[in-house]
């Protein structure tokens, strides 16, 4: 972060909160202009406190701090927006992106085109939750510098043909082939053009290109699992066992 101390009112999302030291919070918040950022709300835990029930997940917010060293202190908080109302799976599949913001963002490490991103897909998963986390799981690669090659062939340059299979090899990108063989990353050329252009409509599409995603994401995650998968995978399990005829429930990260 540069040499000024103090930010006024920057457009942010709380990520994360844990408790700290007597009444207060320590936030992981993400903000458009300085990235990911540590901040200490001194009292906000206190019953009668200026920001008890404020900092909140899924809550669009300004927020002013002063910082010194790697945290900062609050010192104002503006609502920029009625939040949304949002189901107990919608809320998982938010916390599924923070877990990811937490797990592969360095602190005061701006990413502007990702903030967008990411205020995109909290107002999809009202809609669409499978394309939000797919989406956005895209951009955050490109972000990072780990952009996957989706429209053109990796050996050849050719255009992705939509009738086609590739096999997708991560350090690479997408090679055509006739049929599906071992353990790879297979995919249709419609699925990959279908992630390029950000409209996965299909089953098919949105099952290829998970693997593909949690794949891509496991490079850069590491050995250690992301929580909120593992939650969504055991509510989505419990649907299936108690409803068997209802189909598939809902997205799963």
């Amino acid at each position: 972060m540069a040499a000024a101390d103090r930010v006024s009112l920057e457009p942010a999302w709380v990520l994360h909160h844990y408790p700290y030291r007597d009444s207060s919070l320590l936030l992981e918040i993400f903000t458009r202009e300085h990235g990911r950022v540590g901040l200490v709300a001194r009292g906000a835990r206190a019953a009668k406190g200026r920001w008890h029930n404020q900092l909140q997940k899924l809550q669009p917010l300004l927020l002013s701090w002063t910082m010194r060293g790697e945290l900062g202190t609050l010192t104002g908080v503006d609502s920029r927006a009625m939040p949304a109302v949002y189901s107990g799976r919608q809320v998982l599949c938010a916390c599924y992106l923070n877990e990811l913001l937490l797990r592969l963002l360095r602190r005061h490490d701006p990413h502007p085109g990702l903030f967008d991103a990411y205020e995109l897909a909290v107002a999809a998963l009202s809609s669409s939750e499978e394309q939000a986390l797919r989406c956005f799981e895209k951009h955050m690669l490109q972000e990072l510098g780990y952009g996957l090659l989706l429209d053109q062939e990796a050996d050849s340059g050719a255009p992705i043909d939509a009738d086609a299979l590739y096999e997708y090899r991560l350090e690479r990108g997408p090679v055509r082939c006739r049929q599906a063989a071992g353990d790879g990353i297979y995919l249709s050329g419609a699925s990959l053009l279908a992630l390029q252009e950000e409209k996965l409509d299909g089953q098919q599409a949105c099952r290829e290109v998970k693997t593909l995603m949690r794949a891509a994401l496991g490079l850069y995650l590491g050995a250690r699992p992301l929580k909120t998968r593992a939650v969504l995978q055991q509510l989505a399990s419990l649907s299936r066992t108690e409803a068997p005829s209802a189909g598939t429930a809902g997205a799963k990260s």
